[in-house]
């Protein structure tokens, strides 16, 4: 068996062919000793990387599993190959160098730290791949986990740090770890957002807060839109404009956020949106105008009734009904209010199963606000709105059948008076990915 020492005796015989006065260490043969060993280690590269193009790549694309086209993808098996060159540089350092030279000091550190950058870069692809596998899952709709993804590789690189000075200096990465809390405060300023980031993550997850692919909406940062990656630090949200916001993770937990995931995951979105009736063309209807109402399909069962327990009431109270003062009688908004309950119950893009009114609320200057109440069953925006739209044309179109006008500001008026109130919105602005 070849020894380390034989090996190194018949190197320097083979070297003295060229110069006599080489020996051991002297600086002729370590330039040698160098030069081999750098081509060793490119021969090396250059191999499995041949290895890597013509049999792994050609394995990878032969199999019908996916974890391994993702390790590709990632660079694992690029990072792995250079594994090889380091363990040549490391074990050819031992043959062809002796201890007590320096320069097997100095190629035996290159080689462990390079080792070391090696592994650390191929866990890093672990993860990642890991990190694409679980998004794939039904359980990333639940909760992300690229914030601790990130945090495993900001500690796994720290660690890489510790171990690559101490192997510098030659000191145990614990006493250097035990230095660190001399500047610890330091250290809590630099990584401030990063350990907040952290905690913030355990919170969201723990509590599933938020996940990719919420719509939420922060109004201090104007963001409003849809999350697309929930990092460690920083929270990426691609807004209805098709812009992209950047904000602090912990901003998630410490400030007001509307997350519209609830709306989502229900039976329907929400219609919201009144028509403002114009007061003066409020009135009872005469027997001849309820007539003409009574011949449409969606209210003629509750007119009947309506007229029948009027009558009832008259007979029961001796009240003549051609007494204006006493007697009761049907307005056309009311009517008008029970076409629009009695037309939504019955429209096909509208959820029965959830809340569905229509109410007036308190009048004001610019008339009594008509409020349409329910949920739509289709909540892609598209489709939302146009089921809105739909209603509220019909809305507009059906009121001068029950002798209603919407109002609608005069513009010499609106000068004289001044610009009208503003009111504040009930919800966030309707859009929603489809």
């Amino acid at each position: 068996m070849v020894t380390a020492e034989t090996f190194r005796e018949n190197f320097v015989e083979l070297l003295r062919q060229i110069d006599t006065d080489i020996v051991l260490n002297s600086p002729l043969y370590n330039s040698f000793s160098l030069l081999l060993i750098f081509v060793l280690a490119i021969t090396g590269l250059l191999v499995s990387r041949i290895a890597l193009n013509s049999v792994v790549t050609r394995w990878i694309l032969k199999s019908k599993t996916h974890w391994d086209n993702a390790l590709h993808s990632h660079g694992f098996f690029k990072r792995l190959i250079h594994l090889t060159p380091a363990l040549i540089i490391f074990s050819s350092t031992h043959v062809l160098l002796t201890t007590d030279s320096l320069l097997y000091t100095v190629l035996l550190k290159c080689s462990l730290l390079y080792l070391m950058t090696v592994a650390a870069l191929s866990i890093s692809a672990l993860l990642n791949t890991f990190e694409d596998w679980y998004n794939s899952t039904p359980f990333a709709a639940q909760a992300s986990i690229t914030g601790f993804v990130q945090v495993a590789k900001l500690v796994l690189f720290i660690v890489l740090m510790l171990l690559s000075v101490s192997l510098i200096v030659e000191r145990s990465p614990l006493l250097l770890l035990s230095g660190l809390t001399a500047i610890a405060a330091v250290l809590l300023l630099i990584f401030r957002d990063t350990i907040l980031g952290f905690v913030a993550g355990i919170q969201i997850t723990a509590n599933r807060l938020f996940t990719n692919g919420d719509w939420i909406q922060v109004d201090k940062f104007g963001v409003d839109g849809e999350i697309i990656e929930l990092g460690l630090t920083n929270v990426k949200v691609r807004n209805w404009d098709n812009t992209i916001s950047t904000i602090p993770t912990y901003s998630l937990t410490n400030e007001a956020i509307k997350n519209w995931r609830g709306m989502q995951e229900s039976g329907g979105r929400r219609i919201k949106r009144a028509v403002y009736i114009d007061i003066h063309s409020i009135c009872l209807y005469d027997e001849k105008s309820l007539q003409k109402v009574a011949k449409i399909r969606f209210i003629a069962d509750y007119i009947k009734s309506k007229i029948d327990e009027l009558q009832r009431y008259h007979k029961d109270n001796s009240i003549d009904e051609g007494d204006l003062l006493n007697r009761r009688a049907l307005t056309n908004i009311g009517t008008f209010r029970a076409y629009l309950e009695a037309y939504l119950n019955k429209h096909p893009k509208i959820n029965q199963d959830m809340t569905l009114m229509v109410r007036q609320l308190p009048p004001n200057e610019l008339g009594l606000p008509l409020e349409v109440y329910c949920f739509c069953r289709d909540k892609s925006w598209v489709a939302y709105e146009k089921v809105q739209a739909d209603i509220f044309d019909h809305i507009m179109a059906m009121l001068p059948l029950f002798d209603l006008r919407a109002y609608q500001r005069d513009s010499h008026l609106a000068a004289l008076s001044g610009p009208a109130p503003q009111s504040q919105p009930d919800e966030a602005p309707e859009a929603i990915k489809d």
